[in-house]
């Protein structure tokens, strides 16, 4: 059974409703997103999408919980999940997926280990 790693909590980024980015963003650490990103996001530790987020591109990361939305590819290594109020347009490639009854998820969904190494593969 593979583990889950976790950080550790005292190191993350943030980004507050209001702002928004265009671009790439690369992060070490954890990261929140309450405001809007329109590009790609590659996280080493757990994405967080906040009611308020939204991810407009491909997100990258260890772990990620969604409570906003999202409109493109999630690539996550061990777990995702999509809380009641998360709005999710496109491809979810996971190793496990929990998803909270009133989530929307609208688009293709790869799970497990063999789906990870395959889309591994594929980039």
């Amino acid at each position: 059974m593979a583990t889950t790693p976790q950080n550790s909590g005292t190191l993350y980024n943030a980004l507050t409703s209001g702002s928004k980015i265009i671009g790439t963003v690369i992060t070490d650490s954890d990261m929140r997103v309450d405001g809007t990103i329109e590009g790609d996001v590659k996280c080493s530790g757990k994405l967080v999408i906040g009611e308020q987020g939204l991810i407009k591109g491909t997100a990258e990361c260890q772990n990620a919980e969604i409570m906003g939305k999202l409109d493109g590819k999630i690539d996550v290594k061990y777990a995702l999940a999509l809380r009641a109020t998360s709005r999710l347009q496109g491809e979810i490639v996971t190793g496990t997926l929990m998803v909270e009854p009133n989530a929307i998820f609208n688009g293709t969904c790869s799970m497990g280990v063999k789906n990870q190494e395959q889309a591994a593969k594929t980039k």
